[in-house]
Parts: structure tokens; C-alpha cells; sequence
């Protein structure tokens, strides 16, 4: 929704602002992951709220990158080139869970990897998301 928005130049918020909050939601959910486990259900329903929510801002940061490619510059117009660009990032999101998602399975299926590996994951996580932010608020 933000991506289709803010391309269409509907909704404009500055690289400056987006940036900064797509490193902190990172460094939120690897946090999250390490420091408030909770109960699977409850932290299930969290996660996708706060997963739709974050969706929304990373939008608006793909589109400024979309705004700086030159999008509705070309003969394409906007709605090709956003369409391929959506493609383009879900098919990156795929090709990665398709490599991560069965080494999650395998290591979920062991106790003693899950209760090592998801914290030590995300606390690399959030240390290269934590890099991302400063580097992004140093910049503004």
C-alpha cells in the first residue's frame, strides 16, 4: 500500500525520517526475539501486527529508492515499473526463505539448536540493524 502510495507521490516522507525507523523496526523484532519470548500465541499475534506495521514504513522506504531510479520518468509510466519492482522483491524474499526456512525447520526440531540459534541469530541481527540505525541518524 505505502510502496503504490508513496511511488504515486500520494504520501512523501523523507529518506532521513524512513530510514532510521526501517533500522530500529529491525533491531526491534531481533530484540523481541531475545529479551521477550513469551507465550507462542500471544507473541504470534503481536508479531503480525507489528509486522503489517512495519510493512507500512518499509514501503515508504522502497519507494524513495524507486523515486531515485526515476520511476514514472520512463515510458513504462509507474505502474509497470512498480509491479516489476514489487516482483522483483518478493521473488528475493522467496529465493531466501527457500534457503533459510528449511534450516529453520531442521533446527526447530532440536531443543538444544532452537534455544541456541534464534537468540544468537538475533542478537546478530539486531547488532547489524543497530550499525544501520546510527549510521542512518549520524547521516540525517
Amino acid at each position: 500500500m505505502t510502496l503504490a502510495l508513496a511511488a504515486l507521490d500520494v504520501v512523501r516522507v523523507p529518506s532521513r525520517v524512513v530510514e532510521p525507523i526501517i533500522a530500529a523496526s529491525i533491531v526491534y523484532v531481533a530484540l523481541e526475539n531475545v529479551l521477550a519470548p513469551g507465550e507462542q500465541k500471544a507473541r504470534l499475534a503481536r508479531r503480525a501486527a507489528v509486522t503489517f506495521a512495519f510493512g507500512l514504513v518499509h514501503g515508504l522506504g522502497f519507494a524513495s529508492v524507486l523515486r531515485e531510479l526515476g520511476i514514472g520518468t520512463t515510458p513504462d509510466g509507474v505502474l509497470l515499473p512498480l509491479v516489476k519492482f514489487n516482483l522483483g522483491v518478493e521473488a528475493g524474499q522467496l529465493a531466501v526463505a527457500s534457503v533459510v526456512f528449511p534450516l529453520i525447520l531442521f533446527a526447530r526440531g532440536r531443543a538444544s539448536m532452537e534455544r541456541r540459534l534464534v537468540p544468537a541469530c538475533s542478537a546478530l541481527i539486531a547488532i547489524v540493524g543497530a550499525y544501520w540505525l546510527f549510521e542512518r541518524v549520524a547521516a540525517a
